[in-house]
């Protein structure tokens, strides 16, 4: 089992950017395949982006690719979401999930442990 704790939301303007952690608990988090969803006011929640246990396969959302970079560091159990460039409809509540399976899934069903969130706001 794992514990997910997300942080470095905040407010920024458009253009601007943002790094959000994710600091798992557990012995075992290099097992993970990892990712972060959002999930805006009135919407589902959305995958964002994923990555493997190794950090060496990595997917992207259409609507964030060029511009958020997913990361990992085993050694500290963390994963990291670099946003630049943000838009005004990049405001959500962002949550780090973690899966035992080792496909990239872009399903929520797809992810098995959760993080409360971190908001996320860009102003125009």
């Amino acid at each position: 089992q794992v514990q997910l704790v997300e942080s470095g939301g905040g407010l920024v303007q458009a253009g601007g950017s943002l790094r959000l952690s994710c600091a798992a608990s557990g012995r075992t988090f290099r097992r993970y395949t990892m990712a972060w969803f959002r999930q805006a006011p009135g919407k589902q929640r959305e995958v964002v982006a994923a990555i493997n246990w190794s950090g060496g396969s990595t997917n992207y959302a259409d609507s964030v690719k060029g511009r958020f970079t997913i990361s990992r560091d085993n050694a500290k159990n963390a994963v990291y979401l670099q946003m630049n460039s943000l838009k005004p409809e990049d405001t959500a509540d962002y949550y780090c999930a973690a899966s035992t399976g080792v496909e990239l899934s872009t399903t929520r069903e797809g992810y098995h442990y959760w993080g409360q969130g971190t908001q996320v706001t860009v102003s125009s």
